[in-house]
């Protein structure tokens, strides 16, 4: 018996995320130094005019495609460049990502759809790293939705053969022109292995790999359609990089985020907290088949793709979202066809959801050896949860109910966490004061640079049109200071009160502060020139 037919609830999804997301970006400044360098580079594509080869701080930006550039670009061209509209497109995108998802539950399942499209985008939005990572400016939901757009492709083409193989080429070609050829790696398997996930098999299996291969084809050369004209303008260093260098460093040895070959099989059960704590789940997930063609090809897509994911060495929790909706799906699938979903469940798991969260927070600002910012954590924060989760304590509700309300809890419990933590850690992220000062230098005719290696934080934030120069240690740090007595260096010192003169300005970062220093100060105090940090 399957649970009964209902609405997935859209007004109170889509409310929720725009709620919350509004929440995010009105608290949470853009965060360096990934956000601030994508804004960066768009403005400065912006500002040149150049819609072919990405820029940062004045050279050729290689490590990323320029879709998600263009589609900030194309928000900019509406409204006027504004930092409000570039960080409104990953929300967009997130929802469109939800909707996706479950259409392609409807696609996988069609006899079942009324019971699995409900449950689908609940479960992924409900899960702690997407509610916490959608609102973020970042490429990976491009990807997701590439991904989603080439699974539809192949499920698709098994009726209307040309509208799905065209859908795999453009899902593949936007992923690339996305992220690159990462793509590859949630999408082939799909294709590699539908011999094994179709149980319905074509007339013709070398006629369907065929014309599979033909649709990949066609997706690389929509992205060699940017990639050649972008090479050749680029020059021969940008041209290496974006053709071989960045996806052959990545795979073999990651220019950043390193992490041994396990780490996702830890990471990923953190990142669909709750999920994998709630009892139900783990009971309806044993009684998936794998005589469900569904079910096969989410494996056949999953494992596959994990263990590639595994073996790059560069590795970040968000380099897996593109699985997300299958691992969603997989999830649904198998609460859909619970025997036990007539039932009423009491949802502990989101009363101990909140209640650990609301003592998290009464007990913050006692925390031994936190920042000093952990003792102005309001009290009335956790308290105000514990209250809550009393509530959640008390509620008896069935399945689709019951995830509903799953989620709404980790909602509440996501939105105080802002409300209490993340208000008072943005002082330490706010670069928009520095990024103005920045600018009333560069107009008045001053240099600047930046001492180690700058991440273009300031050039979207101070609207600045000249490159920040960045230095190391001596001696081209003295040479610069000579040769440009009436410039600025701004320094990232690991002391939250570095000893400096009291007349210069210092800004909070981080666990740190920003310095501006005037060139020729700095040349008159050689104690502090000398004292400055090896890398900021």
């Amino acid at each position: 018996m399957a649970v009964s037919a209902t609405r997935t609830g859209w007004p109170l999804l889509i409310g929720s995320a725009v709620l919350l997301a509004a929440l995010q970006l009105w608290l949470r400044p853009l965060l360096p130094v990934d956000e601030t360098r994508y804004l960066s580079v768009a403005w400065e594509m912006w500002w040149r005019g150049d819609f072919l080869v990405p820029y940062l701080n004045g050279e050729a930006y290689h490590h990323k495609p320029p879709l998600l550039f263009w589609m900030i670009h194309s928000l900019w061209a509406a409204v006027g460049v504004s930092e409000l509209a570039a960080r409104l497109l990953p929300v967009a995108l997130s929802l469109v990502a939800l909707w996706w998802s479950a259409h392609l539950a409807g696609r996988i399942w069609p006899a079942q759809s009324e019971q699995i499209r409900p449950l689908v985008p609940w479960l992924l939005f409900g899960g702690v790293f997407w509610i916490n990572f959608f609102s973020l400016v970042q490429f990976d939901l491009l990807l997701v939705l590439a991904a989603l757009a080439a699974w539809l492709g192949v499920w698709r083409s098994r009726e209307q053969a040309l509208t799905g193989w065209v859908m795999l080429a453009l899902g593949i070609g936007l992923g690339v022109l996305s992220k690159g050829p990462v793509i590859l790696l949630p999408v082939l398997p799909a294709v590699l292995f539908a011999r094994w996930w179709m149980l319905d098999a074509p007339a013709s299996w070398l006629r369907w790999y065929a014309q599979a291969g033909l649709a990949v084809l066609a997706g690389a050369a929509l992205a060699l359609a940017w990639a050649v004209p972008a090479g050749m303008a680029g020059g021969e260093t940008y041209q290496q990089a974006i053709f071989w260098g960045q996806s052959a460093g990545r795979m073999v040895r990651s220019f950043a985020h390193q992490a041994p070959w396990w780490s996702y099989l830890l990471w990923l059960p953190l990142m669909w907290l709750p999920w994998l704590l709630w009892p139900p789940l783990w009971r309806a997930m044993k009684q998936l088949r794998l005589d469900d063609e569904g079910v096969r090809f989410c494996l056949a897509v999953l494992v596959p793709a994990l263990l590639l994911f595994s073996i790059i060495s560069g590795k970040q929790g968000k380099y897996l979202l593109p699985l997300f909706p299958l691992i969603a799906l997989l999830m649904a699938r198998a609460l859909a066809a619970y025997t036990d979903q007539d039932g009423r469940y009491r949802l502990w798991l989101a009363g101990g959801l909140l209640a650990v969260t609301g003592l998290g927070l009464t007990l913050l600002p006692w925390w031994p050896g936190g920042p000093d910012w952990f003792a102005q954590v309001q009290l009335l924060w956790g308290p105000a949860l514990l209250l809550w989760s009393l509530l959640w304590f008390r509620l008896r509700l069935p399945l689709v109910a019951a995830v509903r309300g799953l989620v709404l809890a980790v909602w509440l419990g996501t939105a105080t966490v802002y409300l209490g933590v993340v208000d008072l850690m943005a002082p330490r992220y706010q670069l928009q004061p520095v990024g103005e000062q920045l600018a009333e230098i560069q107009r008045g005719g001053g240099a600047l640079a930046w001492l180690g290696k700058y991440h273009g934080q300031f050039q979207f934030l101070g609207r600045l049109t000249s490159p920040v120069e960045p230095l190391q240690r001596a001696p081209a740090l003295r040479e610069w200071l000579m040769a440009h007595p009436q410039g600025y260096l701004l320094v990232n010192y690991p002391s939250a009160q570095p000893a400096v003169p009291g007349d210069l300005t210092v800004w909070p970062y981080r666990s740190g502060a920003l310095v501006l220093w005037p060139a020729q100060r700095l040349l008159n105090l050689p104690d502090q020139l000398d004292a400055l940090p090896g890398n900021a």
